[in-house]
């Protein structure tokens, strides 16, 4: 449950397991789901990919990417958020879906990717619209070892941004554009 001073959004899983669960999030600032129509793209994408991959979601946020990757078959899903209210939500949610491979951090992403890396298969980038810094985040999940060699990125941005410079090893591999959203998936590796 969330704290008295916070009110609590609502949002659906769309695929796999928990398909058709509704979990509560907290409605912080900078917290926004990724929508339903993403997520069912972005998932499709990711459907030959998803099962059995060590998840980063570095913005968890209402956590919509990390516990849709672990109904979809992920073997980890590591939410990583700065909010208490956030990160107890995302604890909430993760005991009444008894997502035992969801591991919820309350750290800045900054922060975290300091310590050791643990390389993962697929990172969910979605920092908040106003923080110009999916570039400085991409180039921090590279330098510092936090990606397996052919490890999937999933980036969210606000329409009518720049897209990023992705680090050299990077290649764009799809990209949409829904509402006042741009998102895109890339890919480490030639």
């Amino acid at each position: 449950m969330v704290g008295k001073a916070h009110k609590a959004g609502q949002l659906r899983i769309i695929g796999g397991t928990w398909r058709g669960r509704k979990i509560d999030f907290a409605t912080e600032p900078g917290v926004r789901p990724t929508p339903d129509r993403i997520r069912e793209t972005l998932f499709n994408w990711l459907q030959t990919s998803i099962g059995g991959a060590r998840c980063l979601d570095l913005f968890s946020g209402s956590g919509a990417l990390g516990f849709e990757a672990l109904s979809r078959g992920a073997a980890e899903a590591v939410m990583v958020d700065q909010s208490s209210a956030v990160t107890k939500q995302l604890l909430a949610n993760a005991s009444l879906l008894k997502a035992h491979h969801a591991q919820v951090v309350q750290s800045s992403a900054d922060s975290y990717l300091q310590r050791p890396p643990q390389p993962f298969d697929i990172v969910f980038l979605d920092p908040p619209f106003e923080s110009q810094s999916i570039e400085d985040y991409c180039a921090q999940l590279e330098s510092g070892q936090w990606l397996a060699p052919r490890a999937l990125i999933y980036m969210e941005r606000a329409k009518g941004t720049p897209p990023p410079q992705l680090p050299e090893d990077w290649q764009l591999h799809r990209e949409k554009q829904t509402g006042k959203v741009t998102y895109a998936l890339a890919i480490r590796g030639h």
